[in-house]
């Protein structure tokens, strides 16, 4: 079967995301746990992860369908040591947030060398930080998501992901968050079915299915190989419909959580009944 939602809001507290995934018929959502643009937040109250865990169980919604994603000014990959020592304090209390909500499945951009390291340094580092952050928190599991190539943004290809997987101690607790936007971006190409098919061989190949533990499905502003992170709504951009088409045929995207993060919310609702028809 497959789950399909949105990364909803937090809005009023974390213990409205199973409502607000709810109201737009999700079988699996995506969430932050604090603001994802600040270092700093309130611990999560009692009262917070009570009623999370309460909205969560009333919506239906498995904790293996729901997806947080990591502060956006985490870099795990940073060549300068007070950056990087920030980020995996941070890193570290995302993790331990996701467990006290019953919850598995973190989502982190790997890192930037930002031009001042080389990327076999930067993947060492990334790899080294997930290390640390494992070894002090009990059941997160770490989702490298691919990235798009924009900047010094490591992640890029499925070569560097594997690399990054071959640093890490526990396999058990790590994975992959595929964004079709972004390895798109990156110059992987979904459309026509075989190669589609030619691009999930090597995802095959190079890291292994094994390790997919999420997907955010996003069409493209930009065209391939653009090294953008742009987004767009299902079907309005340069991927189209047609490999959302393969995606929600193909019997490896099973039970897997699969997130949108299209630009324009008031259409989620539409977007997951367009995908599910898909199906």
């Amino acid at each position: 079967m497959k789950y399909v939602g949105a990364h909803v809001s937090i809005s009023g507290g974390v213990e409205n995301a199973p409502i607000n995934a709810q109201k737009i018929d999700a079988t699996a959502f995506g969430m932050f746990t604090k603001n994802q643009r600040q270092w700093n937040a309130k611990p999560l109250t009692e009262y917070n992860i009570n009623s999370f865990k309460i909205n969560l169980t009333e919506s239906k919604i498995s904790p293996d369908h729901v997806v947080v994603h990591d502060s956006y000014l985490i870099n795990i990959g940073s060549p300068k040591y007070e950056a990087r020592e920030k980020s995996i304090i941070a890193l570290i209390d995302e993790a331990k947030r996701v467990e006290q909500l019953g919850l598995t499945k973190l989502v982190l951009h790997p890192g930037s060398h930002l031009k001042q390291i080389t990327e076999k340094k930067c993947i060492e580092l990334i790899g080294d930080a997930i290390n640390t952050v494992l070894q002090v928190t009990e059941s997160a599991e770490l989702l490298l998501e691919t990235t798009a190539g924009q900047g010094s943004n490591i992640g890029y290809t499925f070569n560097q992901l594997q690399e990054i997987l071959s640093y890490i101690n526990n396999l058990n607790r790590v994975g992959i968050c595929l964004d079709t936007c972004h390895i798109f971006s990156a110059g992987y190409n979904l459309e026509p079915v075989a190669t589609y098919n030619d691009t999930m061989a090597l995802f095959e190949k190079t890291i292994g299915f094994k390790f997919l533990k999420a997907v955010h499905l996003n069409d493209s502003k930009n065209e391939i190989n653009s090294k953008k992170d742009r987004h767009e709504s299902i079907g309005d951009g340069y991927l189209g419909i047609e490999p959302f088409k393969y995606i929600m045929q193909d019997t490896r995207f099973e039970n897997i959580p699969m997130i949108l993060e299209t630009p324009n919310n008031e259409i989620w609702k539409d977007e997951i009944k367009l995908l599910y028809s898909f199906a």
